[in-house]
């Protein structure tokens, strides 16, 4: 009590830091944990390109395909696009997602996720019931 009284003149610094609470630490229970990932720019000016590649690669297709054939080819592939990512097996078996693949017409080639992608391996597995269950907003 006799501190605040003793410091009374003078002003807080929270500006100095937007994540920083009242005492200059960061908040967890209100703003999360931290994450310096988060807050990292794309260490290779390639990067956002090489993520962003298939939708690259399927907005300039959808563009070719409007020049040549007009409105309506692009929205029908758009509309079987769709259609294709809807159908998938039950939530606890994975899904190779081929009718994508082959409107896309990468149905033929082998990439890194088809090697390295393996669901067999992954740590997460779970029961299939509460799975199922979650999938359809039961739970």
């Amino acid at each position: 009590m006799f501190l605040k009284y003793c410091l009374k003149d003078s002003v807080p610094v929270t500006g100095l830091c937007p994540q920083a609470g009242s005492y200059g630490v960061q908040d967890s229970l209100r703003r999360g944990f931290s994450s310096v990932k988060n807050e990292l720019l794309p260490s290779h000016p390639l990067e956002l390109s090489e993520k962003n590649f298939q939708l690259n690669q399927d907005k300039m297709n959808f563009n070719t395909l409007r020049n040549i054939q007009g409105l309506h080819a692009p929205l029908k592939l758009q509309m079987e696009y769709r259609a294709a990512r809807q159908i998938q097996r039950l939530p606890f078996l994975p899904s190779s997602n081929l009718a994508l693949d082959t409107l896309r017409g990468s149905d033929d080639s082998i990439g890194f996720e088809d090697i390295l992608n393996d669901p067999v391996q992954s740590e997460l597995m779970g029961d299939p019931h509460i799975m199922t269950e979650y999938k359809l907003g039961v739970l």
